[in-house]
């Protein structure tokens, strides 16, 4: 059984992607940092359901944390999908916005994906196959106002994603960016009333983690090896 796994996988968007993988076949690693409770629910689920699944908690932004986690992980052999999903947000104007504030969000999207994916390569290499998914956002493509750390962040994720594509090829390894738009979860419900949605959105609604977790699903399976180096955005026309 190939095994996957997913940062963040304790948030909305994260825990229907694992839901979705544990339905696939894959064996999912259920990966939290704060919320560890979370990700046992979603493991419970997938089991619950037929799956196989497993749970770990570990620092993304924190290099020897991570390395440590992901050596463990390693010892029961190569991780052959890997889904960044791990992010977080604090919105200032970039002429008020603190160092912290930069550095705490890069730290989790951008440092997290290197600390997260750098080990799994070379087993995922020897394997020959393998996939790569970064949980990105429009606002990496596009910007967006009081988020010049998360839009730096996520259009970064692009960046190494091409880059890995490129690399990993020949090695039946792809590598893809999924950039959500508005999407239905507890963070967004108080961000965006349904007029600014209607406002914003072409398809006048928000998304949801379900439709998120489908094209990541498509993009880990076997009928997209030919999809690789792609930024793909769910965003109800949005950009």
């Amino acid at each position: 059984m190939r095994r996957v796994l997913v940062s963040g996988g304790s948030g909305e968007i994260g825990g229907a992607i694992c839901a979705l993988l544990g339905a696939s076949g894959w064996h999912v690693i259920v990966h939290a940092h704060s919320r560890p409770e979370r990700a046992a629910a979603v493991v419970d689920g997938i089991v619950a359901a037929g799956g196989s699944a497993e749970a770990c908690r570990f620092d993304v932004a924190d290099h020897a944390a991570a390395t440590t986690a992901v050596g463990s992980l390693l010892s029961d052999g190569a991780i052959q999908g890997v889904v960044h999903a791990a992010g977080m947000h604090v919105d200032a104007p970039m002429a008020g916005m603190s160092i912290g504030q930069w550095r705490s969000v890069v730290g989790v999207s951008l440092d997290g994906f290197f600390h997260l994916v750098q080990p799994l390569l070379l087993p995922m290499v020897r394997t020959r196959w393998g996939r790569i998914v970064a949980i990105t956002s429009v606002a990496g493509i596009a910007g967006n106002r009081g988020q010049a750390n998360y839009a730096a962040a996520k259009a970064g994720l692009h960046g190494a994603i091409k880059s890995l594509a490129i690399e990993l090829g020949s090695r039946g390894v792809t590598a893809n960016a999924v950039a959500p738009g508005i999407i239905a979860t507890t963070m967004t419900e108080h961000a965006f009333d349904a007029r600014r949605i209607d406002q914003l959105v072409p398809l006048q609604r928000a998304g949801t983690a379900a439709e998120v977790a489908s094209l990541v699903g498509y993009l880990m399976s076997d009928a997209a090896a030919y999809v690789s180096g792609q930024v793909m955005s769910v965003n109800g026309a949005m950009i």
